[in-house]
């Protein structure tokens, strides 16, 4: 009756003080978190909300123990990368040729370019990043740079034609590079993070001991002599352990051992003892508060517009590629053409000459000259051939996953769009596209976020340079039980024997393991205390704030320089749209009067009023001014694609989807204004010149 009353006395006292502690946890907690909330920087500009979710709750949330509590321990499977092409390229393949205009070539891109495949791991990897700030970690970063591995289509406005294959550029959100290696930044700096996952840590270990005697010793009553002591050892202990935000931590230990012994000295065998302890922590002055302890966090929900940004930014950019590789492959197209026509005319020219110095009316000289010009034609026909196979090459690399499918590498790619000019274009003026690259250019934006994580990091170095105080308080209880040793006899007080009975009614004299929870209250413990770290000198600290705050004001200057070059490349983009349109005009004009001058030549030298070499020259000058044309469309389409990029148009213009692009999937057609299908009169031949 006695031990069942010891029992209900206990679990009351286990309950009242469990609820007492958890409200005073609860009540500390919360108001640390009052206290030691701080207002965080406004930024200069409202910082992005993407719209379109680009997150994977899986990585960002991970797996949780129920309704499988073995999930958070199980690997999550990543799918293998596809390496096959999407159906739409095969869908435009008639008769063995690739029909191709410029709306179907970004849509391709964006489903199989392998530069938006690989920038689009990112996403779910700055996902990871949150996760693990979640936990308490430190964030690792993400990789926002641009992915430059795809030949050709370079940026510029005039194009820089193939370039080798390239990698990940650096951008904001990673590790800066220095000349002599990597150099780590202050961004994350501070003071240690808690462990926001709680954790379980359990031992349990049995062992057996046994120790000779130098001297042996007599059993009670002296019946037999021991030359050695056995022991054998069971211990399980158990412990829990969590941090919060606030910079508090939570430690709950319980222990229980059983020991068993021959030795007469201890007067239970088996001996069971078993204690608890909860234990809080509380950081006062370095660790305290929100905005240090949740800085990862923020630090990586802040990365994770970075990476969304970052991806928007990789877009444009090969979309913009892709644009200035498949003018290219129109100019070589329409370059070969000219060149065709250019031939075509100086053989029958040669022609003409040959039949006439048959009738005498030529000399034979003529033919000579004729056929040295129609050599001359056949070369510049057979390069610009070859380049036309090089810009095929290039936009198929471009618009695959894999090349090496025989069937897309050997067919050949016929643009079926022609390069023309609005003659109702209107160029806005410079302070208006100034205006639209400040509020829409990805790069920027991804700096304007990275100087608020700079700025929380500076913040949190601040921190650090405060000691360590920290106050603590536990309770806890602890209790002993077991059988009497048989090898002891009980012999009255004052005899000579040293062995002896404990007293009746003491602690742990009988009893098991749940006598020993029910005297959990008969031997509390508790306490409260202060502990103080004060570095001194602190050089550590301050060489971490100091550098911090120079890391930001350098960020600040970065930002302000790449703001003036946003100014430079939108003046430039303006004037090479403006200078190429008018070179377009001119050369329309040249064309049309080199064509208007080998009529007349040949009307002349039809009626003898004219040389056979002023024809050939006629025709050179037509060939010259019809390949001038072509160049002049590819720079000024290539000058409205620049255009678009500096200010941060391209997805807009072109009824781009992102979300599409996210999920390498184009269910809405891009429509490229100011691209004109072939008509009937420039058809797109079904095998190219």
């Amino acid at each position: 009756m006695e031990l069942e009353i010891k029992r209900m006395r206990f679990s009351q006292n286990l309950k009242e003080t469990g609820r007492s502690f958890v409200a005073a946890v609860t009540l500390f907690t919360f108001s640390l978190s009052a206290f030691g909330q701080q207002p965080s920087p406004a930024p200069d500009k409202p910082q992005p909300q993407s719209t379109v979710s680009t997150s994977t709750p899986e990585f960002q949330n991970g797996f949780r123990h129920f309704p499988n509590p073995f999930a958070p321990y199980m690997p999550h499977k990543i799918a293998d990368p596809a390496f096959t092409n999407t159906p739409r390229i095969e869908q435009l393949i008639k008769n063995g040729v690739l029909v191709i205009s410029l709306n179907d070539a970004i849509a391709i891109a964006l489903e199989n370019n392998l530069d938006i495949a690989i920038a689009r791991y990112n996403l779910n990897i700055a996902d990871t990043d949150i996760l693990r700030a979640k936990s308490g970690g430190s964030i690792r970063g993400v990789a926002t740079g641009l992915v430059q591995g795809t030949p050709g289509g370079g940026q510029g406005g005039f194009g820089t034609g193939a370039s080798g294959a390239g990698g990940t550029t650096s951008g904001a959100g990673g590790a800066g590079s220095g000349s002599s290696g990597l150099v780590t930044s202050t961004l994350g700096a501070g003071s240690a993070i808690e462990q926001f996952d709680p954790s379980i840590s359990g031992t349990f270990q049995m062992d057996r001991n046994t120790s000779p005697l130098a001297s042996p010793i007599l059993t009670s009553g002296g019946a037999t002599t021991q030359s050695s002591i056995s022991q054998n050892n069971t211990t399980a202990n158990l412990s829990y352990n969590q941090g919060f935000a606030t910079g508090t931590a939570l430690g709950v230990a319980f222990n229980n051992n059983r020991s068993a012994s021959n030795s007469p000295g201890s007067s239970l065998s088996p001996l069971l003892s078993s204690n608890y302890r909860f234990t809080l922590r509380q950081h006062l002055l370095q660790g305290f508060g929100l905005n240090n302890q949740l800085r990862f966090i923020r630090i990586a929900k802040n990365n994770k517009i970075i990476s969304d940004v970052g991806f928007k930014n990789q877009v444009i950019s090969t979309v913009n590629q892709i644009q200035n590789i498949y003018w290219d492959l129109v100019n070589a197209y329409e370059d070969v053409k000219v060149k065709e026509r250019s031939l075509g005319l100086a053989n029958k020219t040669l022609s003409d000459n040959r039949k006439q110095v048959e009738i005498g009316t030529l000399a034979p000289i003529e033919i000579v000259r004729a056929d040295s010009e129609m050599a001359t034609r056949n070369q510049e026909l057979i390069v610009s051939r070859t380049n036309l196979q090089l810009q095929q090459t290039l936009l198929k690399n471009a618009l695959s996953r894999n090349l090496s499918d025989p069937t897309l590498a050997a067919i050949p790619v016929v643009p079926s769009d022609v390069m023309s000019i609005d003659p109702n274009e209107v160029v806005p003026p410079v302070e208006e596209l100034l205006r639209q690259a400040l509020a829409q250019r990805p790069d920027l934006e991804q700096s304007r976020i990275d100087l608020t994580n700079r700025d929380i990091s500076k913040r949190a170095a601040r921190n650090a340079l405060l000691p360590t105080l920290d106050v603590y308080g536990f309770y806890g209880g602890s209790a002993l039980a077991g059988d009497q040793n048989r090898l002891v006899t009980c012999v009255p007080a004052g005899t000579s024997t040293s062995a002896s009975c404990l007293p009746a009614g003491s602690i742990g004299t009988v009893g098991g393991y749940t006598d020993v929870f029910g005297r959990f209250g008969d031997a509390p413990s508790r306490g409260v205390g202060i502990t103080l770290n004060i570095p001194l000198r602190n050089r550590a600290a301050q060489a971490d704030q100091i550098r911090s705050e120079l890391e930001f004001r350098q960020a600040q200057l970065r930002f302000q320089q790449q703001q003036n070059t946003i100014g430079i490349e939108v003046r430039n983009a303006q004037f090479a749209l403006l200078q190429n349109r008018a070179r377009v005009e001119a050369a329309q004009q040249g064309r049309r009067l080199a064509n208007e001058s080998l009529e007349a030549e040949s009307k002349k030298y039809s009626l003898g009023a004219s040389t056979n070499f002023q024809v050939l020259q006629a025709q050179r000058d037509l060939a010259l001014s019809e390949s001038n044309l072509v160049t002049a469309m590819s720079a000024y389409e290539k000058s409205r694609v620049e255009l678009d990029r500096v200010t941060g148009n391209t997805l807009a213009r072109n009824s781009i989807s992102l979300g599409d692009a996210i999920i390498g999937r184009v269910e809405t057609m891009p429509n490229v204004p100011g691209v004109t299908p072939r008509g009937p009169d420039n058809p797109a031949t079904t095998t190219p010149p």
